[in-house]
């Protein structure tokens, strides 16, 4: 796992590199915190003769309150120094953790972006927000707040050993008789902390996910008056979430108890040998009160270790869920042609194509469907018979299980996924509408679109006005979801996107079906322009959509089950003749269609 982090540290290695040095200088000012105490008691208060040491003779010279002084200065520069070098250090690896934290969730939403709709259409949104906001921080807490603290802890160790062992070989010893029993709690306890935190974590994004369903649904919701029951299935989630984090707290605190009561014992170990030795001569009392003081400062980073170990079993979790994201391979693989720069000319055929969600669910069986350049084609079906599916397939939303799709005779999977969706235009349901400005809406399409082009699609869909009447026209923000418009307004904003985007190749998913028939009327003008010269599929559910075709498609459980022109159809007498009957027949009546042939 701290092999898939090294990227993202390579990327700040001059900051980590200097985090790095103030650990060794935090650790040699730690490794001086004990040494004016011991002039005191020794050398001011014992009157022991100078080290010898020839540099620090005239220190050792001074009179006793004049080293006294000294000293006491020293223990302060000291302490000011360790601190304002932790200051700094902890500054130094929250910056780089959470720089490492923005990251790894840009390559996370980067990824979940290339990812196909197939594969969303598995996952739960909140599940996935979750790995975003939360689990992404996993790669700061096993960085900075578990490989680099393990790190500092080990350089510190290293150095008391280094002055310990020759003050006292067998009070070293002793201290470090329990540091094996340190690691065994690690290894008794590792397993069960990272078994409860992965409930912790599952636990969590369950309430992400209500959340966010809750929250996109609100209106279903108190349109039938379930906000109780919702709340209720909430505050399930919200319990299991809260007994699974204090499991887990349980179990870090019974750690953290344990290694506690551990370093007491060996810390009672040494001081009852060490004033053994002080009782025989064979140790002074300033050494000892040294080597007591090393002693807690030995133990911390121990403890140090032991707790970051913990740490890192509960992040490893955390991490786990987001590399289990990025480690999936996106399923489009996009190809190495463009189209050329004057666009597709927009010949379109399905070749043998069958797709399926999942292996026991065909939704596409054989189809095979040739569309000339320019030609348009209304698709029409029960809900669930695949229109949306088979449109979806010419985007790359999904690649088929089966057979192919080729514009102008190619394979789309052999094109750029980019530019192949550069050369579609797409008016889907429900119409999407962004928390931006209206202006940003419309050009959401065709980034930095000037003004003129804004509004002239803005004209061309009818919204113009509209637009015009708003508190800053095209430049006020249309809120979450577009709140403060009409389902009909929102539908020729997406219009007036589609037409600005200007593709050779349209998709149309009833683009009038939020629209009364005034407001349709018009905007079927704007359509109209819309589809001259271009290659258009409509997913048609009104009479008045269908009679703008060249050819009527009826699909029913996955396979074209007729096809021809209006009147073709009709004269056939077949299902698209009970649709006419039925779902067309008050469309029929009051526009005076032909009648239907006995």
């Amino acid at each position: 796992m701290v092999a898939k982090f090294l990227p993202y540290l390579k990327a700040h290695r001059w900051q980590v590199a200097w985090a790095l040095a103030q650990v060794f200088l935090i650790a040699g000012f730690e490794l001086l915190k004990p040494w004016p105490l011991q002039i005191v008691i020794d050398y001011v208060l014992g009157g022991k003769p100078p080290p010898g040491i020839a540099p620090l003779d005239p220190l050792f010279s001074l009179p006793a309150p004049l080293l006294l002084l000294a000293a006491c200065i020293g223990l302060v520069i000291l302490n000011l120094g360790a601190g304002a070098l932790t200051l700094l250090h902890n500054y130094t690896t929250i910056r780089v953790g959470q720089n490492m934290v923005n990251d790894l969730r840009s390559d996370l939403y980067a990824h979940l972006q290339r990812l196909s709709l197939a594969y969303h259409s598995r996952q739960r949104v909140g599940d996935l927000m979750y790995r975003i906001t939360a689990d992404s921080f996993a790669v700061q807490t096993m960085i900075m707040n578990g490989v680099l603290p393990i790190l500092s802890a080990v350089i510190l160790l290293a150095g008391m050993l280094i002055v310990l062992f020759p003050m006292d070989p067998l009070l070293t010893l002793l201290a470090l008789t329990i540091v094996p029993i340190l690691f065994g709690l690690i290894s008794a306890f590792n397993r069960k902390i990272v078994e409860v935190a992965t409930e912790v974590r599952d636990a969590d994004a369950r309430v992400y996910s209500l959340v966010q369903w809750g929250i996109a649904a609100i209106k279903v919701v108190q349109a039938f008056t379930k906000e109780e029951e919702e709340h209720r299935r909430f505050m399930g989630a919200s319990r299991e979430s809260l007994r699974a984090t204090l499991r887990l707290y349980n179990w870090q605190t019974l750690y953290s108890g344990a290694v506690s009561i551990v370093i007491a014992g060996g810390t009672a170990v040494v001081v009852y040998a060490g004033a053994r030795a002080v009782m025989s001569g064979t140790l002074s009392l300033g050494q000892l009160i040294i080597f007591i003081s090393y002693l807690a400062q030995l133990y911390e980073p121990i403890n140090k270790i032991t707790q970051s170990w913990g740490l890192i079993a509960g992040a490893r979790v955390g991490a786990s869920r987001v590399f289990e994201v990025l480690d999936t391979e996106p399923d489009l693989k996009s190809g190495p042609r463009q189209f050329p720069s004057q666009g597709a000319r927009g010949a379109i055929a399905w070749e043998n194509v069958s797709f399926r969600y999942r292996p026991d669910t065909p939704v596409l069986n054989e189809i095979n469907l040739t569309v000339e350049a320019g030609m348009r084609v209304a698709i029409v079906g029960q809900t669930g018979a695949g229109k949306s599916t088979m449109l979806g397939l010419l985007p790359r939303f999904f690649d088929p299980t089966g057979g192919r799709v080729t514009i102008d005779g190619v394979d789309i999977r052999e094109y750029q996924i980019a530019s192949l969706r550069r050369q579609i235009g797409m008016v889907l349901q429900p119409p999407l509408i962004f928390p931006l400005s209206v202006a940003d809406n419309i050009a959401y399409g065709r980034p930095g679109a000037d003004y003129a082009a804004i509004e002239e699609a803005a004209r061309l869909a009818r919204i113009h006005d509209t637009i015009a009447r708003m508190p800053e026209s095209y430049q006020t923000q249309l809120g979450e979801a577009g709140v403060i418009l009409s389902e009909g307004e929102k539908q020729r904003i997406t219009i007036a996107r589609a037409l600005l985007r200007d593709a050779p190749i349209l998709i149309l998913d009833e683009p009038t079906s939020a629209l009364d028939v005034e407001t349709e009327a018009l905007v079927m003008q704007a359509v109209e322009r819309l589809m001259q010269g271009r290659t258009t599929f409509i997913i048609a559910h009104r009479l008045s959509t269908v009679n703008r075709c060249d050819r009527i498609l009826v699909l029913r459980d996955g396979i074209i089950a007729e096809q021809g022109t209006l009147t073709e159809l009709l004269r056939l007498g077949g299902i698209f003749a009970d649709y006419y009957r039925t779902q067309f027949a008050q469309e029929a009546r009051s526009e005076r269609p032909q009648p239907v042939p006995a």
